[in-house]
């Protein structure tokens, strides 16, 4: 039986010692014409196993996720590409969602996000935050681009987005601790940001925006029908929260 015509996309990843994660990441696109990996000084085995699944590999210093991620789209051979995670894989029903889209012919919009599953604390959550968790991951490089951020970073449209079906699944093998540890330096580079652009936030921030987010995830959301692991998912977005506000009228 032959095998099938690879897609027409190419597969981006950039990384930093994911040796742990990575070739269940790459084993979940066999569909792509071409995966790339900007890989930024590891000093485990990922670009031994990126090169394994015939992965082009580049070595590139670290700007931050945002400009980071871009320049890895601007290395690709093909104008579509699909974005990942090192700690992400493509379920089989998101395959067969970017399967029939491209059997169609050329794509429209140029721009499509697809849901996102989080596993936490040993369970996939259904709700609050961690789900459906819309991405926007799959565009034309001519209709969208990577924002500038250095965390928390974005994809920017220039047109409609559509929608795929399928989920992408990120699961990760850290600890709570490690998750916190992360969550730390996310929410003081998100402070200095706020800094940067002259902005104090008031004690009035400092309060409402955890209570509102909490509101929201736990209550609206549904947070709280994934019981123990997401009641603390969503407390540490509440505690994310004011870190990087008292952080940004820190000052430092």
């Amino acid at each position: 039986m032959p095998e099938p015509t690879p897609l027409p996309l190419s597969v981006v990843l950039i990384t930093r010692n994911a040796e742990a994660v990575l070739e269940p990441c790459l084993r979940s696109v066999p569909c792509a014409a071409e995966i790339v990996v900007v890989d930024t000084a590891s000093t485990d085995r990922t670009q031994a196993i990126a090169r394994a699944h015939g992965a082009r590999v580049f070595d590139h210093p670290w700007q931050g996720f945002g400009p980071q991620k871009q320049f890895a789209v601007a290395q690709a051979s093909h104008p579509w590409v699909l974005c990942l995670d090192a700690d992400e894989r493509v379920s089989p029903e998101l395959r067969r969602s970017l399967e029939e889209l491209f059997a169609r012919g050329e794509p429209e919009p140029g721009a499509y996000d697809m849901p996102r599953r989080n596993r936490f604390m040993g369970r996939w959550l259904r709700h609050g935050e961690g789900y459906p968790d819309p991405n926007l991951r799959l565009f034309h490089r001519d209709y969208a681009r990577w924002s500038d951020d250095l965390v928390h970073e974005h994809v920017l449209s220039n047109g409609p987005v559509g929608r795929l079906e399928g989920d992408l699944l990120h699961e990760t093998d850290q600890t709570l601790e490690d998750y916190l540890t992360k969550q730390n330096r996310y929410t003081s580079i998100q402070a200095h940001a706020l800094i940067a652009r002259g902005r104090r936030p008031g004690l009035a921030r400092l309060l409402l925006s955890p209570l509102a987010r909490f509101v929201k995830f736990y209550f609206l959301r549904r947070g709280f029908l994934d019981g123990v692991p997401g009641l603390v998912h969503v407390v540490i977005g509440c505690f994310n929260s004011f870190i990087k506000y008292a952080k940004a009228r820190d000052g430092r």
